[in-house]
């Protein structure tokens, strides 16, 4: 079912950013300001609902529901770790639960920087796999300002719904991020990596799943 979740992603992307949603288009290369606004100056925007309405529009997407309304957002990366979302993010979730997310596999096959030496998590649609990672109940406000850390809306990640089973086998309905990635995986640093074990750590993800993200080799 999950994987029918991922097939079907450009649907629920469609529901969230409205059916002009095309992030990496050649549209994002205008010339209009607002398209290439700096990172300190999107984060400004990302301040003022209304600011950023304008600026999913100049980037193909729409900002839809409302500011207050509450979502689930599925964190399988850096933002399990407590000091990433809640104090460098600045995001106090409402509720926050560990889940599995079947049907996709964890992969480090985006490029980061430095340049060869970093390499961000990502999802991969694998029906044999599944990935653990934390659920937080915020709101769409909270979502935006993620966004905007995470380049949404641009050419790297973007919403996908997905099914995630909390610990009490209760199925939720969530958004993750997800990007076209390579091939071939990189290496992550040693320091994005530790945020990820101790965030899953914390959290109290299953131990088979921290040996896994423990034998992940990074690139130093």
């Amino acid at each position: 079912m999950v994987a029918v979740f991922g097939l079907r992603s450009n649907r629920y992307s469609e529901l969230i950013h409205g059916k002009s949603a095309t992030f990496g288009s050649r549209r994002d290369r205008g010339t209009n300001p607002i398209m290439r606004l700096p990172f300190k100056a999107r984060r400004l925007v990302a301040k003022s609902w209304l600011l950023s309405r304008c600026y999913y529009r100049f980037r193909g997407a729409r900002l839809v529901g409302r500011a207050r309304e509450e979502v689930w957002y599925f964190a399988y990366g850096a933002n399990m770790h407590d000091d990433t979302f809640r104090i460098r993010r600045g995001i106090q979730p409402l509720e926050c639960r560990s889940g599995r997310l079947r049907g996709y596999r964890l992969r480090f096959n985006l490029g980061g920087r430095p340049k060869g030496r970093a390499a961000p998590a990502n999802l991969c649609l694998d029906p044999d796999a599944e990935v653990w990672g934390v659920l937080y109940r915020i709101t769409r406000r909270d979502l935006m300002r993620l966004d905007s850390t995470e380049g949404v809306p641009g050419r790297g990640y973007r919403h996908i719904m997905v099914e995630v089973e909390d610990t009490d086998n209760r199925r939720v309905a969530a958004i993750a991020y997800m990007a076209q990635g390579k091939d071939v995986d990189g290496k992550p640093s040693l320091r994005y990596l530790m945020l990820l074990r101790d965030g899953a750590r914390a959290h109290g993800l299953p131990e088979q799943y921290i040996r896994f993200l423990e034998d992940v080799e990074p690139a130093y």
